[in-house]
């Protein structure tokens, strides 16, 4: 019997070459969930709302496919995972914010990881809830909340040491709001975080290409970009109305800023488009970041767009990318530098640096006296795979008195027509919120 021995750098290559097979199988995972069409996640809500009802579909392959119903006075949604192997959309339903008479519908498409659309939803959403509950209390002429608090702290400093000096019960309560301030811009959920790292040697020439070498390390002002100016929140008010269109664009390039420091941090390159509304008395508020999108349905069943999608086949978002460097390329869909579906997104920090993807959102404002809507449809855009917004209303309409306001039947008809794609739609039936603030006016 021979007995073979082998040299030891025949056994180097050996073991390089299986760490390089587990490498490849591994790149092309993140690849394909990275350079697929965008994914979408749905999350909890933060508002005063029945809690969601967790249901389970028949599994598909492997694991178990959910699907997420919320049904709330006017308002219904309903979500389901579909075809993905993981459910990224999120959305949020806040009625009448803190009783001021304000509510807030969003839906974040994630992609590329559930990171960004997670953070979307628990660091945008309250800021903007906290930001129209203080505007209110201005308007009203109440002392706004951190005045208040600043009050207590400092009388609860007074009641323990006694009657101290003024300054130091002040600086007690800086100190206390500085410790506040950092951890709520910080990352305490380790289980929200999933490293991802960018691995991929075509898809690293492409990035390296356009934007400098990926780097954990995160330096402050990288391209001369000065700080966020410090915002009176006074200056949103106009004469007793609140100018939300600059709310709402201030605090989604405050929220990327953030996230794209905290992405860099942990390698994490996801993304999420935010499709948010705001609707005040017969005051209808769309910001659009991406390509999610709203439509309603006026009085004569017409369709009215809400928002309209940004893609990188667009001739306006077109030449900014080419203005910033870059180029749109096709391979299934359009893609930003042969990459991303959509051409405006929060998040996506490889391409965020030359500003080939941007956050800035359209804003476009409704009286809905003007139309005198019976509905509206907010949704992921799994749903307009499928759907033309003209068929969407039309098929509401005709189911808008089931218990969903037809929510759950678009979504479930879109995945029987063959959607790939997590499929998120929330209705909110004007119809009904009319009627109900009717009743509350002559109660």
């Amino acid at each position: 019997m021979r007995i073979y021995v082998l040299k030891p750098e025949v056994l180097v290559c050996g073991a390089v070459l299986i760490v390089m097979l587990f490498y490849l199988q591994a790149v092309d995972v993140w690849s394909r969930t990275l350079l697929g069409r965008i994914q979408y996640t749905l999350g909890r809500s933060t508002s005063k709302v029945s809690k969601l009802q967790f249901l389970v579909n028949s599994s598909v392959n492997s694991g178990e496919k959910l699907s997420w119903e919320l049904k709330e006075g006017y308002i219904s949604a309903y979500a389901v995972q579909g075809r993905r192997a993981r459910m990224e959309d999120r959305f949020v339903i806040n009625n009448d914010i803190n009783s001021t008479g304000v509510s807030l519908f969003a839906v974040f498409d994630g992609h590329g990881g559930e990171f960004a659309a997670n953070y979307a939803r628990d660091k945008l959403i309250p800021n903007i809830n906290n930001k129209v509950i203080e505007l209110k209390d201005m308007i009203a002429g109440k002392p706004s909340k951190s005045k208040v608090e600043k009050t207590d702290l400092i009388d609860k400093e007074k009641s323990k040491t006694g009657e101290k000096d003024k300054n130091e019960g002040i600086s007690a309560l800086e100190r206390k709001k500085s410790f506040r301030k950092t951890a709520s811009t910080s990352l305490t959920d380790e289980s929200m975080i999933k490293t991802v790292g960018v691995t991929d040697p075509e898809l690293l020439n492409k990035l390296e290409s356009l934007v400098r070498p990926i780097t954990r390390e995160v330096r402050p002002n990288l391209h001369g970009e000065k700080p966020l100016p410090k915002i009176d929140t006074a200056s949103y008010i106009d004469g007793d109305k609140i100018n939300y269109g600059r709310l709402l664009t201030d605090e989604v390039l405050a929220v990327d800023r953030l996230l794209v420091s905290a992405a860099k941090k942990n390698m994490d390159v996801a993304g999420t488009t935010a499709l948010i509304a705001l609707l005040e008395g017969n005051k209808l508020i769309v910001a659009n970041v991406g390509d999610s999108r709203g439509v309603m349905c006026d009085s004569k069943g017409n369709a009215i767009p809400l928002s309209f999608d940004h893609k990188p086949q667009q001739q306006r978002e077109r030449m900014r990318i080419k203005d910033a460097g870059g180029f749109v390329t096709f391979n299934g869909v359009w893609r930003v530098a042969g990459i991303l579906a959509t051409s405006r997104a929060l998040g996506d920090y490889p391409l965020k640096d030359k500003k080939l993807v941007i956050a800035d959102p359209d804003i476009l404002t409704f009286d809905l006296s003007d139309h005198n809507p019976m509905f509206l449809i907010l949704a992921s855009d799994g749903l307009w795979d499928t759907f033309s917004n003209e068929e969407a209303v039309a098929f509401i309409k005709e189911r808008i008195n089931e218990p969903h306001y037809g929510a759950k039947s678009i979504t479930l008809q879109s995945y029987y027509r063959g959607s790939l794609d997590n499929i998120t739609v929330v209705v909110i039936n004007l119809k009904e919120r009319k009627y109900s603030v009717a009743t509350a006016k002559r109660a």
